[in-house]
């Protein structure tokens, strides 16, 4: 998948654990596309505001990386 995909899942961990710290990396899922163009990732934590999913959500939407944040 090159140099982005190794890129990629670093980085979203990264700004996850900057918006939640407690996040545990290792309960992250990920998952290539049928044609190995994209790569998903689904992060599960406890969140403790609105106001730190709007800022996670902002920062993972504004990555360069980052096609679509659900």
């Amino acid at each position: 998948m090159g140099k982005s995909h190794d890129a990629f899942v670093p980085a979203m961990v990264a700004i996850v654990k900057q918006h939640a710290p407690d996040f545990d990396e290792t309960s992250m899922e990920t998952k290539a596309s049928k044609n190995k163009t994209y790569s998903s990732i689904t992060c599960t934590f406890h969140a403790t505001s609105r106001t730190q999913l709007d800022a996670l959500y902002q920062e993972l939407h504004s990555h360069p990386l980052v096609a679509v944040v659900l």
